[in-house]
């Protein structure tokens, strides 16, 4: 799938992030949730780094799924969620294409 990348101005918390487009005549949304998730709020250093990723993936909002997950710091890891419905019908569309 294609890309464009579209710089979101970074902001303490959580960012939801909609997006309408028409590609091709068809009118198309999805939702995007960008969050940054702090290394103090994991159980370190009684686990690792790559387990505190897998444990905030393992125990987020089922109706969610991960995008991508962005380059971390010494304080925090960004991570980007679609809504995996929406993005379900995106791959549909972009399979029919």
């Amino acid at each position: 799938m294609p890309h464009i990348a579209i710089p979101i101005p970074s902001g303490p918390g959580k960012q939801e992030i909609e997006i309408q487009m028409t590609i091709n005549g068809k009118h198309q949304q999805v939702h995007y949730r960008v969050e940054l998730f702090y290394w103090s709020d994991c159980e370190l250093p009684k686990i690792s780094r790559v387990e505190c990723v897998r444990n905030i993936l393992k125990e987020y909002d089922q109706d969610w799924m991960l995008y991508l997950i962005g380059e971390p710091t010494d304080d925090f890891i960004p991570i980007i969620f679609v809504k995996k419905e929406e993005w379900a019908k995106q791959r549909k569309l972009t399979q029919a294409v």
